[in-house]
């Protein structure tokens, strides 16, 4: 199983608090390095010294990694125009190589909207639709050609359809706990299928209509890839599990019920019983992003035991 570090700087963090864990990330073997897409923080966090955006900051990582995979859990559809987007994260690839991913989703938090300026439209999921279709089909023009686009929401009109990105096609994440339009977008649009904090019997669940749906949309299933995001405490003895939980003001008990928390044995298993429902990534939230000592304990006693 692949072990994907995944972090929300809306907390609270700063780029070079950021550059820390990704390269981090990078020096102990992790396969990628992924963020929110946040600008307001959530919970009793201050969220100082104040939001970071997700592909300024990822551009700067591309230049400053050389290995792991860079992307978004998920980029909001509501922050930027699809056009523009495709300018973006083609860039960025280029900047780093080719080594970026795009998680797009419809955007929720209605507050960090009000809070910014952004207007927060009430059909959403419909404008996914359409901003998935015109990213890929932006990269997917032929040099030369031009792209032309006409929906409900957007229109684009003899579009260059540059630049491309350094990959001849930038996975895409689509996720979510949606029973219907979900796996549909998935099975049209995306390279991965990601379900957020969710149980084993619930990811099984959604996989399951995933893959019915890539079978209807005439796709093998096994062509995506299927994977969690989980909250990560991982801790040498029980003193060291309380202590990163009461860090990042969460409960043991609901830590090990809801995320991946406790022993390395412990999480070494738990992985296990995803893997065994078909994911093949996880991607660990990070809360504490000081705690770099996290990082490097997760990497020796429970990446090893999943090479």
């Amino acid at each position: 199983m692949d072990l994907r570090i995944f972090t929300e700087p809306q907390q609270g963090a700063d780029y070079d608090t950021l550059l820390s864990v990704a390269r981090a990330t990078e020096e102990l073997g992790f396969d990628a390095f992924f963020r929110s897409d946040h600008y307001l923080s959530m919970g009793a966090a201050d969220g100082l010294p104040g939001p970071t955006d997700a592909w300024i900051t990822l551009a700067g990582l591309a230049r400053e990694t050389k290995r792991i995979r860079l992307g978004t859990l998920m980029t909001a559809g509501t922050f930027r125009l699809p056009g523009v987007l495709a300018i973006q994260v083609a860039q960025v690839d280029q900047m780093s190589g080719g080594r970026i991913e795009l998680g797009l989703g419809a955007g929720w938090f209605e507050e960090e909207h009000k809070a910014y300026g952004i207007p927060f439209p009430k059909e959403k999921f419909g404008r996914l639709e359409e901003q998935l279709e015109i990213v890929t089909g932006l990269w997917g023009t032929e040099v030369g050609k031009h792209f032309s686009y006409e929906g409900a929401y957007y229109q684009l009109t003899n579009s260059p359809a540059l630049p491309k990105p350094a990959q001849s096609r930038v996975p895409v994440l689509i996720g979510g706990h949606g029973a219907s339009r979900t796996p549909r977008l998935a099975a049209r649009y995306a390279d991965e299928f990601n379900i957020p904090f969710a149980s084993i019997e619930d990811s099984e669940r959604q996989f399951g209509r995933v893959r019915a749906a890539a079978a209807a949309h005439g796709r093998a299933p096994d062509d995506l890839v299927y994977s969690n995001a989980l909250v990560v405490c991982v801790g040498k003895d029980d003193a060291e599990v309380a202590r990163r939980a009461a860090a990042i003001g969460r409960d043991v008990a609901e830590l090990k019920a809801n995320g991946l928390a406790g022993s390395p044995a412990e999480v070494v298993d738990k992985l296990g019983r995803y893997a065994a429902i078909g994911s093949s990534r996880a991607y660990l939230q990070v809360l504490d992003l000081e705690d770099l000592d996290h990082l490097e304990l997760i990497s020796a006693r429970v990446r090893s035991q999943l090479d």
